[in-house]
């Protein structure tokens, strides 16, 4: 049987998951507005700007007291999902 403190957690678990869905919605339609604006595949990759991407994200993780690694982990990932969606997406002009 679970613990209903449990239960209540999860349901805002869920609750957060909810927006947490709408932010990558909006993401998404900023990405499509870079893709729009990118000529070549080869700009799709901009190893600078997704390095200074981590470092902001590991600072602001660490004065926000949210453990780096989680934040790093879950950027990295979400970086490598939005390249894989640029190049699915990327049309030549």
């Amino acid at each position: 049987m679970i613990n209903k403190n449990i239960l209540k957690i999860r349901k805002d678990l869920d609750k957060l998951d909810n927006k947490l869905l709408n932010i990558i919605k909006k993401r998404s339609l900023l990405v499509d507005m870079v893709i729009k604006n990118k000529k070549f595949k080869k700009d799709i990759i901009d190893r600078k700007r997704i390095s200074i991407i981590l470092k902001n994200i590991t600072k602001k993780s660490k004065r926000k007291k949210i453990d780096p690694l989680i934040t790093a982990k879950i950027w990295k990932s979400m970086i490598r999902a939005f390249i894989d969606y640029e190049f699915r997406n990327f049309k030549k002009k």
